[in-house]
């Protein structure tokens, strides 16, 4: 009897404990798969967290390009030179002035058949003016940012120093084709200034106006390193200028001028800026008052292309973003 209830009181004793052992493994492996769980599931959000794209405003932003910063920066050359009324005044109104001067002098004389000294005027005072905004202007206001320190300030921005100079080059273009439009204006309206009618004219102008605005452009930000403050830029700069427009056939007819004048003028760009105008706007017998009897387009090219190539060594050569105090 004792034998056999043993079993009996034995049994439930040990489905006791198998049923509490059992529990307490399927509680550990639970707990062992739930802690399994949750680092899979923490593992898998620390990589889905390196893969997600960062939000906007974590990411570094690029810069804008040369171009970009360039463009905006001659809008702001622009619009900083015709708030400047002294400057409009000097650099627009000083050509179209001496324009009615002279051609009020000597306007009325025949300079060939057909053709006026005030046309003559006309078309080597456009060269004129593209100088005077694009070398004169130039120089004086580089050298006047230098000296108070904007050059400097510039340099030490993240902004590429090349589009310092695209802004200027905007500047240029836009204030040259202003003072051209103007100065042929006054050439119609007083002395019968006859626009070009065939495209091959119209090409002449262009290759002229481009060539001759980019090349005293760079010869301007090569000559603004001359003057030693701003004070003195302005006599240093538009003495070697007026000088120029005399000897160049802007103010004087170039064959009325002495023969050492004449040839002395022929070394810089723009006498021969001059003559490419003239050949635009005069009729064809007016070459006969060159002293080569001729346009001589090809000559105008290659002597324009040689000071372009020259600026831009004299700019590597001479720029400076600090004063020299």
């Amino acid at each position: 009897m004792t034998d056999s209830r043993e079993p009996t009181q034995a049994g439930p004793r040990g489905t006791a404990a198998m049923l509490a052992a059992s529990q307490s493994a399927q509680s550990a492996q639970s707990a062992q798969s739930a802690q399994s769980a949750q680092s899979a599931q923490s593992a898998q959000s620390a990589q889905s967290a390196q893969s997600a794209p960062e939000p906007p405003g974590t990411q570094a932003a690029a810069l804008p390009g040369v171009w970009r910063l360039g463009l905006a920066s001659g809008a702001l050359e622009v619009k900083a030179f015709f708030r400047d009324k002294m400057a409009v005044a000097f650099i627009f109104g000083l050509p179209s002035i001496l324009l009615v001067l002279l051609g009020s002098i000597f306007g009325g004389q025949a300079a060939a058949h057909g053709v006026t000294v005030g046309q003559l005027f006309t078309a080597g005072m456009i060269a004129g003016g593209i100088m005077s905004t694009s070398f004169q202007y130039l120089a004086i206001s580089i050298a006047t940012e230098r000296e108070n320190g904007m050059l400097k300030r510039l340099s030490g921005t993240p902004m590429p120093r090349a589009a310092y100079f695209v802004g200027k080059f905007v500047q240029v273009l836009m204030c040259t084709v202003a003072e051209t439009v103007l100065l042929m204006a006054v050439g119609i309206i007083f002395y019968h200034l006859h626009l070009p009618t065939s495209p091959g004219r119209w090409w002449t102008f262009a290759w002229v106006f481009l060539l001759g605005s980019a090349t005293c452009a760079l010869l301007g930000i090569a000559a603004s390193s001359l003057p030693r403050s701003a004070a003195s830029a302005t006599p240093v700069i538009t003495l070697p200028f007026t000088v120029l427009n005399f000897i160049s056939g802007v103010y004087v007819p170039f064959n009325d001028i002495p023969h050492w004048m004449q040839d002395l003028g022929s070394f810089f760009p723009l006498k021969w800026m001059a003559q490419g105008m003239r050949s635009v706007f005069l009729p064809g017998q007016a070459s006969a008052l060159e002293p080569a009897h001729a346009w001589e387009h090809g000559r105008t090219a290659l002597v324009l292309l040689v000071w372009l190539a020259a600026g831009l060594v004299l700019c590597a050569k001479t720029f400076r973003w600090q004063s020299r105090n």
